[in-house]
């Protein structure tokens, strides 16, 4: 399965890279306050210092993601946030700068990818980031860095969706909402490798991809009422929610009974629980868990082609607000990166 736009590019490789010392300022795109993505400025702040365990990193590309947006917005995480101005981002591949400690196996100049720790330290969108150890992987040997940042968020939220919570498995029904998007193209693919029948909904012009990715059944959500064509599922994975002509509610009415449905966006359907409950199915939110062991074993399937990973556009870093604004039109096939230092 070889749909990428960029797989010309020259393959990148975990080898060990010469880094220089990391200067005192970096560029970073920062904000004030909530608002509109103009918000967004290009401005030079200090480099982080790492502490403990974690890792300094020199981010080549950053991911990014509906949160982000959300946040930006003054939704999302918001209120996590403490100070302004402040840096957005959680996704990143890039280059350990500085290690722990010398016997560390994440050495300076090794490629990693991962999430950073944002709201609680500064996001992702900068030339340098501060991680925790145990959030990172090293960078799959076939990806390069714009394709390994559009990674960490939607492949660990999709692996947490449909491993570790709708434990995916052979002959299993799961109908999944907005398959062709960040998550939905990670969980789809997932979903299918570990054996289950899998229903997507997207846009007509997604259908072919979304049986590439490896659904089985495919619905236009703009012609076609989903529960005409589907009925008795064993897991909702709802990446919409009633923000959409009620696709949460209408979701309940697909599912076998004791059935599970995952509502993914926040705020999406604040009602789920209640709702569910009264439909006698299962129901629970997901958060995504940055773990770096997950991480390595998605980079595995990464590097064997057992699943890929599709960037949509690639923005410069100074062009975050427009990469956001593509983000709110909300019909991203796949991610939307950032080039941060270029390589």
């Amino acid at each position: 399965m070889r749909f990428h736009p960029l797989r010309t590019a020259t393959a990148a490789t975990t080898d060990i890279v010469e880094v220089p010392s990391p200067p005192e300022t970096m560029r970073a795109m920062v904000y004030d306050r909530p608002g509109e993505p103009g918000l967004l400025r290009e401005a030079r702040v200090p480099v982080p210092d790492p502490a403990l365990s974690e890792l300094l990193v020199r981010v080549v590309a950053a991911g990014t993601n509906p949160i982000d947006a959300k946040t930006r917005g003054g939704r999302g995480v918001t209120p996590l946030i403490d100070g302004y101005p402040t840096t957005l981002g959680f996704d990143f591949s890039g280059v350990v700068v500085k290690s722990p400690f010398e016997a560390h196996p994440l050495q300076p100049g090794t490629p990693v990818f991962g999430m950073v720790s944002f709201p609680r330290t500064s996001g992702s969108y900068a030339e340098y980031v501060v991680v925790p150890s145990l959030s990172v992987a090293r960078k799959p040997a076939t990806l390069s860095h714009v394709e390994a940042a559009g990674v960490p968020l939607a492949a660990l939220t999709a692996w947490g969706l449909v491993v570790e919570t709708a434990h995916a498995h052979e002959g299993q029904r799961i109908l999944i909402h907005a398959g062709s998007g960040g998550v939905g193209h990670f969980a789809v693919q997932l979903a299918a490798y570990f054996g289950a029948h899998v229903t997507a909904t997207g846009s007509q012009a997604n259908l072919p991809w979304l049986r590439e990715l490896g659904a089985a059944v495919v619905v236009d959500y703009a012609t076609t009422r989903f529960e005409d064509m589907v009925g008795q599922m064993d897991v909702v994975i709802d990446l919409v929610g009633n923000v959409h002509d009620d696709t949460g509610t209408r979701s309940l009415t697909v599912l076998r009974p004791g059935g599970l449905y995952v509502m993914v966006p926040t705020g999406g359907f604040p009602g789920y629980a209640d709702a569910a409950a009264a439909a006698g199915v299962r129901a629970t939110t997901y958060k995504v868990i940055p773990d770096g062991a997950v991480l390595a074993t998605l980079a595995r399937l990464l590097e064997s082609g057992a699943i890929q990973v599709y960037v949509d556009r690639v923005f410069d870093l100074s062009d975050a607000a427009e990469a956001h604004r593509e983000l709110e039109r909300g019909h991203t096939r796949g991610k939307l990166v950032l080039s941060v230092t270029g390589s």
